[in-house]
């Protein structure tokens, strides 16, 4: 889940480093998926998106490559389209 940029916690135990934090949720791109079909938007409709921090998860159909968005780093689970 890390991507370069990405601001992490670092938890420190007698002087070394043993956990990487990373957020909460966190705004990724989809570097690859299959196209939405059309009239394939109905609800419900899912497929496997590669994101670039190279982890698969999840997502609505009517998504595309390209597009950001907000993933629940905890759950591995799309939240939302990033539309900042």
């Amino acid at each position: 889940w890390m991507c370069e940029g990405m601001e992490v916690n670092l938890v420190n135990f007698k002087g070394n480093v043993i956990e990487v934090v990373v957020p909460n949720t966190y705004t990724f791109e989809i570097v690859e998926t299959e196209p939405s079909i059309k009239g394939n938007t109905a609800q419900g409709h899912t497929k496997p998106a590669v994101l670039n921090c190279g982890a698969t998860i999840t997502v609505p159909g009517y998504l595309e490559t390209g597009e950001m968005i907000k993933v629940d780093t905890g759950k591995k689970e799309f939240l939302s389209r990033d539309i900042e």
